[in-house]
């Protein structure tokens, strides 16, 4: 039977810009929210706005921009937080003291999430299922969210429109990032369309094709 259509809506959340995502059902209206990083009242807001029911939190790595609000947000709707990598656990365990080093007067909590994700996991809500890949170099937990039947990816930090992650925070490998790109996320097709942690997304074979990091991959 035919798949209903995945949307996705961004909330762009705390002084990071960070694309906190909402992805959900078009018909049933039922989702998960990716990365909330803070501002949670205006995720709140904007959920019940548009009358989506999340059925979970995931995770793509554990910065403060990124992981920083799941807590309350748990908190606030019982959910579970899925993801990311096991590996970013020193990360989720030190948000509020990553808070306390930027000085930021964010309410952030620490966190460890319900489930764990690791390569080859699957994740889903509704009919849409999405395949894990666990791409470090960013962060070294950092995951990647595929959806094979909408050709869609969340690729978090790890690929951004004409960019790539940083790599200069702790845990960060520049040399592994790319070796995530090139084996990971290339693969997944020049018509794979993807959101990323911050500002526009793209498509892979545009970045393939124009991005400067990549050249040479």
């Amino acid at each position: 039977r035919q798949t209903r259509m995945l949307q996705a809506g961004i909330i762009p959340v705390t002084h990071f810009e960070q694309n906190c995502t909402v992805l959900f059902d078009s018909e049933t209206k039922e989702g998960v929210i990716v990365d909330p990083g803070g501002d949670v009242d205006l995720i709140l807001q904007t959920v019940r706005e548009n009358d989506i029911t999340l059925k979970a939190i995931w995770i793509t790595h554990g910065h403060i921009d990124h992981a920083g609000g799941a807590k309350e947000l748990k908190d606030a709707l019982g959910l579970e937080i899925i993801g990311p990598h096991k590996d970013d656990l020193p990360l989720l365990e030190r948000l509020e003291s990553q808070a306390e080093r930027f000085g930021l007067a964010m309410k952030v909590q620490n966190v460890i999430p319900d489930r764990w994700l690791e390569e080859g996991d699957t994740v889903s809500f509704g009919d849409h299922v999405f395949e894990v890949l666990h791409c470090p170099g960013h962060a070294p937990g950092h995951v990647v969210y595929f959806n094979r039947a909408q050709n869609f990816a969340h690729v978090g930090d790890v690929l951004f429109h004409g960019s790539i992650g940083r790599t200069d925070l702790p845990g960060g490998n520049h040399q592994q990032l790319l070796d995530s790109i090139r084996d990971k996320i290339l693969p997944l097709g020049d018509s794979v369309g993807f959101i990323c942690g911050h500002g526009p997304g793209g498509q892979i074979g545009e970045e393939r094709r124009t991005n400067p990091y990549l050249r040479g991959l």
